[in-house]
């Protein structure tokens, strides 16, 4: 696998998502991924809003589906539930914002199957892939990892249910995540900070299956666990949650 990091202009509000597309992308070859940050998709959208016009914790609770309130966390941060993710501060950022609050992309999915569109129309490509990323935490881990809000344009999960390992035995539960593994190992090579390279290339994937149409909602439903069946579930089923109203 190999992954070029892809340097931009800075981007504040009022960018337009094509123009950068169009200056920082040169070339873009069969069974390649383009990798975007969900920041500088959302900063062409104009899903930002200026630091002190709001509360916080009222964006926050505006935008998550749970949160624990700040003043239960060692760290005074908000823990969210936000589009079946685990993230603090229902994903919005303040770094790299020049004096604003970033919110994720009102509808990434749709804006991975726009960005891939257009890669198709100019590039006259069948098999590319879009990945939409951010970083997010782990729990009793220090750093951030990517993660992938979106994906288009390839399978976000391989099944090895029924498969033989090694020895003959029959895998019973493992499906590895490709759409969250691209995205991690693409934010550690884009950054977290100064970097000023919110896209990414990645090439040389035989492991990924690529597809020509956008996924279905099936494969989007199973690419996601309800918390009801999550192995986690009883973790997130805790008394402390509020509801939000994502």
């Amino acid at each position: 696998m190999n992954i070029k990091t892809l340097k931009t202009e800075k981007i504040t509000v009022g960018a337009k998502l094509s123009d950068i597309l169009d200056s920082s992308i040169p070339s873009v070859s069969e069974h390649s991924i383009v990798v975007v940050t969900s920041k500088i998709v959302a900063i062409c959208e104009g899903r930002v809003e200026k630091i002190g016009s709001q509360n916080k914790l009222d964006h926050i609770k505006r935008e998550s589906d749970y949160y624990i309130p700040p003043d239960q966390s060692p760290l005074n941060i908000t823990l969210t539930i936000t589009k079946n993710l685990l993230v603090p501060t229902a994903g919005i950022d303040e770094s790299n914002g020049n004096g604003y609050y970033i919110f994720w992309p009102k509808d990434a999915q749709q804006s991975a199957h726009d960005i891939r569109s257009y890669l198709v129309r100019r590039f006259h490509l069948a098999n590319v892939g879009v990945l939409i990323t951010d970083s997010r935490t782990t729990p009793m881990r220090w750093g951030t990892t990517g993660i992938a809000l979106s994906y288009c344009g390839f399978a976000g999960l391989n099944d090895y249910i029924g498969t033989p390992d090694l020895f003959g035995r029959n895998m019973e539960v493992t499906k590895a995540n490709i759409a969250d593994g691209l995205a991690a190992a693409a934010v550690v090579c884009m950054g977290e900070s100064r970097e000023q390279t919110p896209l990414a290339l990645i090439t040389d994937i035989p492991f990924v299956t690529f597809d020509e149409k956008k996924p279905t909602k099936q494969e989007l439903s199973e690419w996601q666990i309800p918390r009801e069946t999550d192995l986690y579930g009883p973790l997130l089923d805790s008394p402390l949650w509020k509801k939000g109203r994502g």
